[in-house]
């Protein structure tokens, strides 16, 4: 795991600082960018594709890329659809990599994935997410895992866990834990205009919590996703931007959209009237969705439970061989 400059560090201590102060999650330190809404895919738990948007352009991504660096978010996530369709990909890596100053996450679900020039794209990724599971009915490519794990950097599967494949876990940690991957298992959450996939939460847990101990330092979903679902708590620390640049705000989950961010600064436009509002829209829904990005960022930025949210990441044999 890269050292980035302290600089790169300071909006985030300064966010955590005023979050505590003020009691709320008014600074977000993860960000998910759907750089695309175009994708190979049609899962049922999945609606990217019922709101398509025209890809935006380069230069606008790049504005947005500028707009995450200038705030309190320490990384930032190329989701999609599937980011790989883009045709400048690479150089919006290459930019997020020498013109930002948080770390890179990328997700991906493609079954070609070799098609692509994944040692190159390797220079500028710090955590690579291969998405795999069966509503994306690409198995396949657990076969990829052994050459996938030689890059410099951080490999791990994410797999949606659904009512009928929870029990199918098993065999998906064990290969992942044997290959010295990691893997965050993601319940389905139920999203307007999507089939109800979602899984027996408590079955779920309980199935988590095994294989945690058959596999240690294998599986990063935090056990405080659990806790935070019990409690209906979700969190505005974790911000989602949507393909045509607008900030979901509370959430994609209820469709309510915020500022454009190729135009206007989010670190600004957090300290709204009209931000805190949606936050208190937020903390008073009841639907408790139980959509992972927003339940458990809170393992992430508590000290109770940090440790325990990032060993597999930290500790894992392949995080230990690629540490530089």
């Amino acid at each position: 795991m890269r050292i980035l400059p302290l600089t790169g560090y300071l909006p985030t201590i300064k966010g955590l600082i005023e979050n505590a102060w003020k009691q709320e999650a008014v600074n977000p330190f993860y960000a998910s960018f759907k750089i695309t809404s175009r994708c190979h895919f049609g899962c049922q738990f999945c609606n990217v594709k019922q709101t398509p948007a025209t890809d935006l352009p380069t230069e606008d991504i790049k504005a947005i890329l500028r707009n995450l660096s200038r705030s309190s978010v320490l990384m930032t996530s190329f989701e999609g659809g599937e980011p790989l369709l883009r045709s400048d990909i690479g150089e919006l890596l290459e930019y997020a990599r020498h013109e930002c100053s948080f770390y890179l996450l990328f997700t991906t679900s493609v079954r070609n994935l070799f098609d692509y020039p994944l040692s190159e794209y390797a220079r500028f990724i710090d955590f690579l997410h291969i998405s795999i599971d069966e509503g994306h009915d690409n198995l396949e490519l657990f076969d990829a895992l052994p050459q996938l794990v030689k890059l410099p950097l951080q490999v791990s599967v994410q797999t949606v866990a659904t009512v009928d494949t929870v029990e199918k876990l098993d065999a998906k940690v064990a290969t992942c834990h044997a290959l010295g991957a990691n893997i965050v298992v993601i319940p389905a959450a139920h999203m307007d205009g999507t089939d109800d996939m979602a899984p027996d939460m408590g079955a779920l847990e309980r199935k988590l919590r095994e294989l945690r101990i058959r596999f240690p330092d294998t599986i990063h979903t935090p056990m405080g996703y659990f806790d935070a679902w019990r409690m209906g708590r979700c969190s505005s620390a974790t911000v989602i931007i949507a393909p045509d640049g607008r900030l979901y705000y509370p959430c994609h989950i209820l469709n309510r959209k915020g500022p454009d961010l190729r135009t206007v600064r989010l670190a600004e436009w957090l300290k709204t009237a009209q931000a805190a509002e949606a936050r208190r829209l937020m903390c008073g829904c009841d639907r408790n969705c139980g959509w992972y990005q927003y339940y458990s960022i809170h393992s992430y930025t508590s000290l109770a439970s940090v440790r325990d949210a990032l060993r597999p990441v930290l500790a894992g044999k392949h995080a230990l061989h690629h540490l530089s």
